[in-house]
């Protein structure tokens, strides 16, 4: 099984030139960056931000299992020390995880980008072989001549779209997973602050 394996990586590294190995190792960091992402992006609890952060309160809690969990519990430790300026304690605290939601963020951006273009790179050098060849009416050589040059060239372009087309899915849906869940830090934010201001009101009358 490993040695078919690496007989047919090792087909495709010849049948695509010298663009295959730049395209396998941008296809590796891809996926390795959007597993990375996806492990981040979990927010923890399916209840609502108002809805954890009265069961904290209440003193209902468990080991945070994800962003928003462990938002929830941060911000109640930094309310509980009464600081001055609030807010700004609070944007301290959540700097972390606001980034923690951008991390691999443009690697993936740029490798989706790449990818395309390095496909398209291999069909140049295809098409260059195959008029070569046409010129030297060497049509099917053994390592070359025109079959070569168009396998190459189709090769490539596949492989090129092959990286990028899932990968701009599946960093567009973790994009946007990424933003709602800032949406949500900022909504934690704005909760405990306006708890907060009652809690001060409520002390002085």
């Amino acid at each position: 099984m490993f040695d078919l394996l690496i007989n047919d990586l090792a087909f495709y590294f010849s049948i695509g030139g010298y663009v295959m190995p730049p395209l396998f190792a941008a296809a590796f960091l891809l996926w390795f960056a959007i597993g990375f992402r996806f492990s981040e992006l979990r927010r923890g609890s399916v209840r609502s931000v108002r809805q954890l952060i009265s069961r904290y309160r209440k003193g209902v809690q468990h080991e945070p299992r994800g962003l928003i969990d462990q938002a929830v519990v941060t911000g109640l430790v930094v309310v509980e020390n009464r600081p001055p300026d609030l807010r700004r304690w609070l944007d301290d605290a959540f700097a972390e995880l606001e980034a923690s939601t951008k991390r691999y963020q443009r690697l993936i951006i740029s490798i989706v980008s790449v990818a395309p273009v390095l496909g398209l790179l291999g069909t140049v050098s295809g098409m260059i072989e195959t008029f070569d060849s046409l010129g030297d009416m060497t049509l099917f050589a053994q390592s070359g001549g025109i079959a070569g040059g168009i396998s190459q060239a189709l090769f490539t372009t596949q492989m090129g779209l092959a990286v990028a087309i899932p990968g701009l899915i599946v960093g567009g849906l973790l994009d946007r997973k990424a933003l709602r869940l800032r949406q949500e830090l900022a909504q934690v934010k704005d909760i405990l602050c306006a708890s907060y201001k009652e809690r001060d009101v409520d002390a002085i009358s």
